[in-house]
Formats: structure tokens, sequence, C-alpha cells
């Protein structure tokens, strides 16, 4: 590979790690094309892509990102896992991964600046899913006035069933 084919790599993968939100390192050896492609299509699905560099040029690409801290776990062959949406959603398609093929061994990552161990990663894969969050969330908006408008119904029910109460006994002595 002559050096303007390195600098080009090197400058799209620290363009790509400047927007990234989350990177994993993973030890890929022992994974067959078909199911490292099978990973990459189940990736894609989570704004999420597999890069497979050379160690010395990821580390140009590093300088300068928030994700200097990748650099301790580069040694031997690496897959780097970029997302640039939601951070859950690469972690629980690698951990599944990982589940399935005991080749795959995931050996840290970094999200927003904060390094992350396999352990960490594994904790962060088993998090709902940001639709699933928001909709708690959601569902906790609407809860509470819901239940206040529920309170203050029944100061006026409370009243009307007094009411008519009082007029079955009106009926009962007449």
């Amino acid at each position: 590979m002559d050096r303007s084919t390195k600098e080009k790599i090197v400058a799209e993968l620290h363009e790509k790690l400047l927007r990234a939100k989350i990177a994993i390192l993973a030890d890929y050896r022992g994974i067959k094309v078909k199911e490292l492609n099978e990973l990459r299509g189940e990736l894609r699905k989570s704004d999420s892509e597999v890069r497979v560099v050379k160690n010395n040029l990821l580390n140009l690409a590093l300088k300068e990102t928030k994700f200097t801290e990748l650099e301790e776990h580069l040694e031997g062959p690496r897959a780097l896992i970029l997302n640039f949406g939601d951070v859950v959603a690469p972690a629980k398609a690698l951990t599944e991964f990982a589940k399935k093929n005991a080749a795959l061994e995931i050996k840290g990552g970094v999200l927003e600046g904060s390094a992350l161990n396999k352990a960490e990663l594994v904790a962060l894969a088993e998090l709902p899913s940001r639709e699933v969050l928001l909709g708690k969330l959601l569902s906790l908006f609407v809860a509470v006035p819901t239940r206040f408008v529920t309170v203050l119904n029944g100061v006026p029910q409370g009243f009307v069933r007094v009411l008519d109460g009082y007029r079955l006994k009106k009926e009962e002595t007449i």
C-alpha cells in the first residue's frame, strides 16, 4: 500500500471517529468471512460499521479524537466497530454474535470519551433500546397528569354521590 492510500485511509477513519458515538475493538481471529459479513449486516441495521484496518493506521487516526484510549487494545488483528446512532444496539449485536460464535472476543471500547471494558460493554448491551426507554419516559409523562386529573375528578364525584344518597334518602321518606 503506498503512502497516499494510507493517508486517505487515516483521514477517512479520523473523520468517522470524530462523528462516532461509540467505538469498540474486537478480536476476530477464527471467524469465517461469511460470519463476519453476517455481523456487518446486523450492525448496519443500527447505523454501525465494522472496519478491519492495520493497527498503525488506526493508531494514527485515533489522535485528537475522544477514542485515544483504544490505543491500549491495539495488539494483534482487531476489528473496529463504529456507531453513529443508538449506542446500545451495536453492543447488543456484538454480545449476541459472541454468544453464538466464541471466536469473536470483545476487547474494549470507548463511549463518549469514557473507556469501557468487556464487562461494561455486556452491561450496556443488557440495557433496553433507545425506543423502549423513550416509551417508558413518555408513559411517565402521561401518567402524572392522568393521576392528577383523577384526583381532581374525585372531589366532584364524591359530591355527586352524596347528593344521590341524599336524593335516595328523601325518596324513601316520602
